[in-house]
This record gives structure tokens, sequence and C-alpha cells, in this order.
């Protein structure tokens, strides 16, 4: 399997290269466009209650696409994401990645997904009580809304919510205020998130979040 990542930062899209007998493993609505000799076929992500627990906890689809090569040429497949952003890759080694709700794009089939409980910390920052985790061997495409940033920590970092994308499983989340009650009230920061522990960050430069508070009074 070939790929490679056009249209980067703001409207980024995968172009996969499947191999003969090659497959990827996409989010249900993450395909654009593919040859027509490919086969693709739907199924629980990981079985029906795996699938389940994804959706409702995960903040995933039901259902995936499994996308196969079963001609003797190489064949190509378009995926993308549905918000305006940067695309990543990261190549799992036996190591695992935990995914903000909706980050996961596609993967392929040496990685397993699965969730992973985040924490009371993790609800009260807004992001929900469980986290997408993917590990195994492979590669695992996510994008997110605005450009994608690698951060590297070995003790802690204060991240506004919104902007966390994905973490490695081993780094620990506090919710505090931003800077005391008056100071968090006054900012407009609110609650932040501490990231305590040494691993991986990725940090997305827009929030959704913030998208929709500057867009609803608009609409009033």
């Amino acid at each position: 399997m070939q790929y490679e990542l056009r249209y980067k930062p703001s409207f980024a899209t995968i172009f996969v290269t499947l191999d003969p007998g090659d497959s990827i493993v996409a989010e249900a609505g993450a395909m654009a466009s593919m040859d027509g000799a490919l086969t693709m076929k739907s199924e629980f992500s990981g079985g029906f209650f795996s699938g389940l627990l994804k959706k409702f906890f995960g903040g995933e689809s039901l259902f995936v696409n499994v996308f196969k090569n079963n001609t003797r040429k190489p064949q190509q497949v378009v995926l993308t994401q549905a918000i305006v952003g940067d695309i990543e890759c990261v190549e799992l080694r036996r190591n695992s990645l935990c995914f903000q709700p909706g980050a996961y794009i596609a993967c392929t089939p040496g990685v397993k997904l699965g969730v992973r409980w985040a924490g009371l910390a993790s609800w009260f920052a807004g992001e929900g009580l469980f986290k997408l985790q993917v590990s195994g061997k492979g590669t695992v495409f996510f994008g997110a809304y605005g450009g994608i940033s690698k951060k590297r920590i070995n003790g802690d970092l204060v991240v506004d919510n919104g902007h966390l994308v994905a973490y490695d499983p081993s780094i620990k989340m506090n919710v505090r205020m931003a800077g005391g009650l008056l100071g968090s009230v006054t900012s407009g920061e609110g609650f932040v998130n501490k990231l305590v522990g040494t691993g991986d960050v990725y940090l997305q430069s827009r929030s959704v979040d913030g998208l929709v508070r500057f867009l609803w009074p608009k609409f009033r």
C-alpha cells in the first residue's frame, strides 16, 4: 500500500493506492472516490458489541467500510474528513494512541480499534468519559479542524479544551480553572486541560466549540 496526503493543511485528503490483495479500513462516509474495480464491504466496527461501544462512548460510527483490491493491478481510493483541516498519519509498532471523538479516519488491517476509560476529568472538560484507542501494528490516519501540531511532553502541558486531538494513553488528564475563579471568567478561557506524563500529544490549531460560540450570536 502507498499513500499520499494532498491539499494540506486546510483541505487535506488521503490518496491511497492499494496493491493486489491490499485492504484499508475507513470510517463510514470517509470515501470521496474509488476505482470501480475495488470492492467495498461494510461491517460492524470490531463486531456488534464493540461497534456499539465505539459509537456511544468513542464518538465513532457503528459501521466501518473495508476497501479491498482483489484485482491484479493497483487501485486507488480517496479518503477525507467532514471538517476543514489537516490530516496526519501515525505508524503504530505495537503501541497505542487515544483519539478525541471524530478524529479517526482510517487504518490498515493490523490496527485494532477499541475504547478506553478517560476518567471524570475528561468528562468535566467536555471531552467525554471514553476515548477511541487504536493499538497494534500498522498505519492510522486521523484529522482535525485546522492545522495539526505534534508535541513531545515530559512533565505537564496546559491545553485549552477543544484543541486536543490525540495523545499517548500513559498521559493523564487533570481539569482546572485557567486562572482562578475571576481570571477564568474574565479571560474567557474557563476550564483548561492539564496533561501530565511523558509522551506525544497532537493538537489542532482551531476549536469546533470556538467556531460554534462565534457563529451562535449571528443566528439569533
